[in-house]
């Protein structure tokens, strides 16, 4: 009798051991929530350097191992240019309670004036200090952190390399979309830099199509000119339109990205886009995992790239320098 009590007395125990730790087992085998990330881009969503751009910062995220629909969902919003509809997609994506949002390049800006609680990660932003985004660069503080590209100074580099592969440019036109507030900080510098390589620099607005059009209207109206557009979402969205133009009117044109002369476009000086947004991935992930963006320090660009079209040049009647070329990263022939 004794015997059989022990026996179940050691089965209960045994079983009720088992039944206790059914529940730890049932929540080791849980799969942690599915997180969630905002995407926020000024660009055009069935633009071919867009879907690169955004295709490498989720190349970034895969090899960190975050698979798009099983560890993480993305919420994407193309603002295609139109800052008031970034603004409404900012307020969309922040009501949709993400874990972090990823916004470039001027979409940082709307997401930032949409919440101080939910993470950001920007990319290709020129000078977050300067606009009041950040305390530093090295201790950002609240809720924003990234990728930064270039330096401003870098216009005058834009000037110095339309002067080198076209010198009997005399007069540039620079055309701007004063929606992108760092055109502010960009006309200073050129207007310092235009007389040191011998030209005369005008600045044209430009909101649309039609601005655009009638900007390099008036600029070919006189001999020797020469044309940069300054970096913009509407920039992007019209490249095809401005690199036509140019051609049409045999415009000697320099830009501040690679995607301008592999369509068509004579040079660029820059940086590596796509670098810098495969880099974003890596803020977003030490986010999911925990840390502050306050306390991730903001990097700058590390890949620059001149790109010369000389197939371009030759239609042009231009013959870049060997000195030039030799320099150049890209040659499109």
């Amino acid at each position: 009798m004794q015997f059989d009590q022990l026996k179940r007395r050691e089965f209960i125990t045994l079983f009720g051991g088992a039944a206790a730790a059914w529940p730890l087992v049932a929540r080791a085998e849980q799969p942690e929530r599915m997180r969630r990330i905002g995407v926020l881009t000024t660009a055009p969503e069935n633009d071919s350097e867009s879907q690169a751009r955004i295709g490498a910062f989720r190349e970034g995220l895969a090899k960190l191992g975050w698979t798009e629909g099983r560890e993480i969902r993305i919420d994407y919003r193309w603002a295609a240019g139109d800052q008031e509809r970034a603004r409404a997609y900012a307020a969309e994506l922040v009501a949709l309670k993400p874990d972090v949002i990823f916004a470039a390049p001027s979409a940082a800006l709307a997401a930032l004036r949409q919440t101080r609680n939910v993470p950001i990660v920007f990319a290709q932003v020129t000078d977050p200090v300067g606009e009041g985004w950040v305390a530093s660069l090295a201790r950002p503080g609240g809720n924003v952190t990234g990728f930064a590209q270039y330096e401003f100074a870098i216009a005058a580099k834009w000037m110095e390399l339309l002067k080198q592969i076209a010198p009997n440019v005399t007069r540039v036109a620079v055309i701007y979309d004063p929606a992108n507030p760092e055109w502010k900080h960009f006309v200073p510098v050129m207007e310092a830099a235009a007389p040191s390589v011998g030209m005369q620099a005008s600045f044209s607005v430009v909101r649309n199509r039609a601005d655009i059009e009638r900007a390099i209207e008036e600029l070919v109206r006189g001999p020797n000119g020469g044309l940069i557009p300054l970096p913009s979402p509407l920039m992007l969205v019209h490249r095809e339109l401005i690199i036509s133009l140019a051609r049409t009117y045999r415009l000697p044109n320099v830009y501040a990205y690679r995607y301008y002369p592999i369509n068509g476009g004579l040079a660029s000086y820059g940086i590596e886009l796509v670098d810098l947004y495969r880099r974003a991935a890596s803020y977003v992930d030490r986010i999911l995992k925990g840390e502050k963006p306050g306390d991730l320090p903001i990097q700058q660009a590390t890949k620059f790239e001149l790109v010369i079209n000389l197939k371009t040049a030759k239609a042009l009647g231009l013959d870049p320098p060997i000195s030039l070329l030799a320099r150049t990263d890209e040659v499109i022939e």
